[in-house]
């Protein structure tokens, strides 16, 4: 007739569970599988007026120490059975949780500057309780009813979406959340709607001045600044040659002027006539060239993309009458009856013409010589120094002195090129910062795989520091030694004359493959000099710092803060680099050209976040998920070919069939991120539709395609997010909210593992359960090796979200609970059982 409810056991007092059946002799409780013994349920009798049968009602009350002494894989939980002459019968189970409501919000709402009629999103994420916290807003400390105003929504995930922003919207936001224990406040956030002050149209242009030139005016007047507002950007005035360079001289005409000046004028008409002639020999050569061509036995459709940036080793071949036209020979002598000389390494299109080419062939330096490319139009090119092959690395140049854009390509030269981002002006270096106290807390750089987790206790108390943290985006500092390449970015904490009590973790990302023993990594730290040191060797035994590799990130446990970056030593020629390969598009000023950027960059975040801020800032649209590409140190070169391109619809253009990027540029490229730009045209406005692959592939190595299906029109286009995963952690996070383990919880286990055991299962089988089986020697000197081993499974687990590994490795271990419930409660906080039992600790 009725079964017990869930409930919540809110602070210190006890909540009963009811339970009524008819007809029935005897009722009981079962509560986690054992009866609860007949002393505790208290039963009343009652007969059915209707039936005459007798109704039963019994109660048990349940209390929070019940709750708390309760370790299980679920809930705490109960049932009543009832008896009876016609048999037995269960009722549901009832689930008893603690109710709380932590008192710090996971994400405050902040504060934003908009313009009228722009869209306002803000975010709150209430404090973790039981049961889960019921939100409101307030403005101006006035409810909000988003049902008495359309254009305010309150319904998404806890945010507060103004669709349209009025002036009227201005005020002070607070978010409020409440439960059954408790209400609580969000910081506030100060919501500002302005209107943009604009130009006016431009003036008529004025009448012609003596000098030759008119003007034209705009005044920031649509509407003017006020309320502090800032004046329009650009200029006010605009003045330009009015008699399209036919100027007066002297108040007189051109045909006026005195005979001293016709000798410039003789200089003009010589210097017309010479470009006219160099004109005529243009053309004739382009005529000549386009027959021999169309004679030739092999096309120039293909070109090593390193002639057009400058930089390329030479070779020469002409036609094999005897066997394959295509076979490369370096020891040939250049035959200058040969039309068509070829530099740089091949890109071929035959699979059978790829297995002829030799390494030697392909990689020996031959002699220096003029090369000159014929094709529809003329390019000719000068080799300006020689490359050498070496057995570990290429020496290749870029162009260091070209800072232009991705789009200022001289619309005549529809050439494609390859190059470092180094050649782009240098960008500012990410930054994050946060105050930190004793409760400790960690600060993360989002969407970079950097963090930095300071652990409770490692500032003293009564103290706080203003913690700092940033990654270099320029050109690297750290130029490895010999074979050392640089695996990871350059990241900088501080501040450095800080000191702290607890090492601190730091991860960084790296881009080593190292699933194989084919690397040597090293830990480096630059100095007050500048210079690099080795901290030390992630395989090395050391008291003074640790270093836990995984496959995607380092996790690095320090004492002192300062700038630190991990660099690698291929061991073997199978070492590993993970590349990133992405292609990005967007129209050019040509409304029938598309352009395709395809980048490869090493497999860190913050690598590929700086492809797409410069992306961004290009108007480029991500066409594919980015993929990933095991580059060996073989010292073989990178191909990035486009295939399939729909024919009748689309056109490549000249030299971008194929492109080729040598190994070095590839294996030490420093971070920077290289691209490679192929150039597309439509035949008619009417196509909308471009569909083609990419194909990346090293040379005897791995190869990645990336299927571009995509619609140039921007309505139409499909979008992708350019991370899979955006990380969205709140930059600062401080005290308990920023640790998965509640800390009552983390001292039970510090006071039970710390001390050493007869039988081994001490900190040193919880570090071996946690995967961390070498250098233990480092734990041993620390004051609680449980807690630092604890804070290290803090910085690996970040984004895991669960406590299942750690509740699995206390599991395995098999210590028994004696001593974590023998510690006295006045030597811990508040346990926080109700957020620890989520997640099976």
């Amino acid at each position: 007739m009725q079964e017990p409810d869930d409930a919540y056991i809110i602070k210190s007092n006890p909540i009963a569970l009811r339970c009524k059946a008819m007809p029935a002799m005897q009722i009981f409780f079962k509560c986690n599988g054992e009866w609860v013994h007949q002393n505790e349920h208290v039963s009343e009798e009652s007969m059915d007026e209707s039936t005459g049968l007798k109704v039963r009602e019994v109660f048990i009350n349940v209390t929070r120490q019940q709750v708390e002494d309760f370790h299980g894989p679920e809930d705490y939980w109960c049932q009543c059975v009832a008896w009876s002459h016609l048999g037995t019968s269960k009722s549901r189970k009832a689930s008893v949780r603690i109710a709380y409501l932590r008192k710090n919000f996971e994400q405050d709402p902040q504060g934003r500057e908009v313009p009228i009629e722009g869209m306002i999103v803000l975010h709150c994420r209430p404090p973790e309780g039981v049961p889960a916290a019921e939100v409101e807003w307030l403005k101006n400390e006035e409810p909000i009813d988003s049902q008495l105003d359309e254009n305010i929504d309150t319904r998404a995930d806890h945010n507060l979406i103004i669709r349209q922003a009025r002036l009227s919207d201005s005020g002070n936001y607070t978010c409020m959340a409440a439960n059954i224990v408790a209400k609580r406040r969000s910081l506030s956030a100060t919501v500002i709607v302005y209107v943009d002050g604009s130009w006016e149209v431009w003036s008529e242009w004025s009448v012609c001045s003596p000098e030759c030139e008119h003007l034209r005016i705009r005044e920031c007047t649509a509407p003017p600044p006020r309320n502090g507002g800032k004046f329009c950007e650009g200029l006010s005035q605009e003045s330009e040659n009015c008699t399209d360079g036919l100027c007066i001289q002297d108040k007189k005409p051109l045909h006026e002027i005195k005979p001293q000046s016709i000798e410039n004028a003789s200089d003009i008409a010589l210097y017309s006539g010479l470009g006219a002639a160099v004109i005529a020999v243009a053309v004739l050569v382009v005529g000549v060239t386009l027959y021999r061509r169309s004679q030739s036995d092999y096309g120039v459709d293909v070109i090593d993309s390193s002639a057009l940036t400058g930089g390329f080793q030479t070779f020469n071949f002409k036609t094999v009458r005897q066997g394959n036209s295509l076979l490369l020979n370096s020891s040939m002598q250049p035959d200058l009856t040969v039309s068509r000389t070829y530099s740089g390494p091949i890109c071929l299109q035959d699979p059978l013409d790829k297995e002829l080419m030799t390494e030697s062939s392909l990689f020996n330096p031959l002699s220096d010589i003029k090369v000159k490319v014929q094709s529809s139009f003329m390019v000719s090119l000068g080799v300006s120094e020689r490359a050498e092959y070496h057995s570990k690395t290429h020496s290749g140049t870029f162009p260091h002195g070209n800072t232009r854009g991705f789009n200022t390509i001289h619309p005549r030269n529809k050439t494609p090129y390859i190059q470092n981002l180094s050649s782009l002006p240098t960008r500012t270096e990410l930054r994050t910062t946060g105050v930190f106290g004793h409760l400790g807390g960690r600060l993360v750089m989002p969407n970079t795989g950097v963090s930095l987790l300071i652990p409770h206790g490692a500032i003293p108390e009564e103290n706080s520091w203003e913690i700092y943290m940033s990654i270099n985006q320029g050109e690297a500092s750290l130029q490895p030694d010999g074979s050392e390449v640089l695996l990871s970015p350059e990241v900088t904490c501080g501040p450095s004359d800080m000191v702290v009590t607890t090492p601190f973790a730091l991860t960084i990302p790296h881009c080593a493959d190292v699933s194989s023993e084919h690397w040597n990594i090293h830990l480096k730290k630059r100095t007050q000099q500048g210079k690099w040191e080795e901290v030390m060797s992630v395989e090395d035994e050391s008291t003074s710092c640790y270093c836990l590799l995984d496959p995607f990130a380092c996790h690095v446990l320090l004492d002192s803060f300062g700038t630190y970056a991990l660099a690698g030593e291929p061991i073997t020629d199978c070492a590993v680099k993970q590349l990133k390969v992405a292609v990005f598009g967007c129209m050019s000023c040509n409304s029938l050209d598309y352009n395709l950027r395809v980048y490869c960059v090493d497999n860190t975040p913050c690598a590929f976040q700086e492809v797409v801020s410069d992306e961004r800032h290009q108007g480029g649209q991500l066409l594919e998920e980015p993929k990933l590409l095991h580059f060996k140190g073989n010292t073989f070169s990178l191909q990035i070919s486009v295939l399939d391109i729909p024919p009748f619809l689309w056109r490549i253009k000249p030299f971008t069939a194929c492109q080729e990027v040598p190994f070095s540029r590839v294996w030490c490229s420093n971070r920077q991120p290289l691209h490679c730009a192929f150039s597309l045209e439509r035949y008619t406005p009417t196509t909308t539709q471009l569909s083609c692959k990419i194909c990346i592939r090293q040379l005897k190595g791995h190869e990645q395609i990336l299927q571009v299906q995509t619609s140039i029109l921007e309505s139409e286009r499909e979008t992708i997010t350019f991370f899979a995963q955006e990380d969205n952690t709140f930059p600062a996070q401080t005290g308990p909210k920023a640790f998965k383990i509640p800390y009552s919880i983390r001292q039970r286990i510090c006071a039970t593992f710390d001390t050493p055991s007869a039988k081994g299962k001490d900190w040193q089988m919880l570090a071996q359960k946690n995967s961390i089986n070498r250098n233990l020697s480092y734990f041993a000197t620390q004051s609680s090796p449980s807690a630092v081993i604890l804070n290290l499974w803090e910085a690996r687990h970040q984004h895991d979200g669960d406590l299942d590994s750690l509740a699995c490795a206390l599991e395995e271990i098999g210590r028994t609970h004696t001593k974590l419930s023998n510690i006295p409660e006045t030597q811990l906080e508040e346990p926080d059982f109700g957020y620890s039992r989520q997640n099976g600790l």
